[in-house]
């Protein structure tokens, strides 16, 4: 490759990392100027640090309970998509019983039905079973709208196992759940990484379903909460860009976490559909 060529590319790829941590960058620097600083000097650095923006955002609009009800929802719908579509599609991919097929095509037509469709039938279920204003409200359709995709990548990893581990396990006496959590499981951990990264980003941000199935103030979730920040007549920024910054930590720490996993899943995904 020409020198030409390499300083082009380069080039290229500094100005994609940048436009993609720019707006990251911003909104940390928003979170450190006062309201006025946020108008008067949008795209610079703030003048001074002014922490009274995470103060507010925890003491004064509650971030820290809702950030404590977004954790609660996102681990154990994380835990429950993880091990229903793990389960789900072994049973799909490895065992022979009737109707299997149609149980698959079941699954994956979740992924096709939009949210909004279910909205009001899960509201006036919830009702019924005194489950509205819940955090189980937020858990239970999370888990049924992440269970098609998790489904569909346990689903492609298992397929791409050898069949021969599992026979010479049963050989030796291994059982079914033998077989399951400790053989196949520790093949598809980077399954398990891709499919958590998914359902993490996707229950934490989600904010159609908390605002109509969720009421209470103490039960708000963060999308929910960030709502306080914008007044009738004025809009604290500052606070607001504290109260953002603090919401991505947990999935950019994530990502730097099990980045590896996740790349590792998706090459090994390709290459099974290959």
């Amino acid at each position: 490759m020409s020198r030409i060529k390499k300083i082009l590319l380069y080039g290229f790829l500094i100005a994609v990392l940048l436009t993609c941590l720019y707006p990251i960058i911003w909104m940390i620097m928003m979170s450190f100027k006062t309201t006025n600083e946020v108008f008067t000097n949008p795209f610079g650095l703030p003048k001074g640090i002014y922490i009274q923006n995470y103060v507010d955002a925890i003491s004064r609009y509650n971030i820290s309970r809702y950030f404590l009800n977004s954790l609660v929802v996102t681990s154990v719908t994380t835990f429950l998509v993880c091990a229903f579509s793990s389960l789900f599609a072994f049973a799909i991919a490895r065992m022979k019983w009737k109707l299997q097929g149609l149980a698959y095509i079941y699954v994956i037509i979740g992924m096709f039905i939009p949210v909004q469709i279910v909205l009001l039938p899960l509201s006036q279920i919830f009702s019924q079973l005194n489950l509205n204003n819940t955090l189980l409200s937020l858990i239970i359709p999370y888990t049924a709208f992440g269970l098609p995709m998790g489904c569909v990548v346990f689903y492609a990893y298992f397929r791409g196992l050898q069949p021969e581990i599992e026979e010479s396990a049963a050989l030796d006496g291994a059982n079914i759940c033998t077989v399951f959590f400790k053989i196949v499981l520790p093949l598809i951990k980077p399954a398990f990484a891709m499919v958590s990264i998914y359902t993490v980003i996707t229950a934490w941000n989600e904010f159609t379903m908390a605002l109509v199935l969720i009421t209470k103030e103490e039960l708000k979730t963060l999308p929910l909460g960030l709502i306080a920040f914008q007044g009738k007549f004025a809009t604290n920024y500052g606070a607001m860009g504290a109260s953002l910054t603090i919401a991505s930590v947990p999935t950019i720490v994530l990502y730097l976490l099990f980045s590896r996993q996740f790349e590792n899943a998706i090459s090994t995904s390709a290459a099974v559909k290959g």
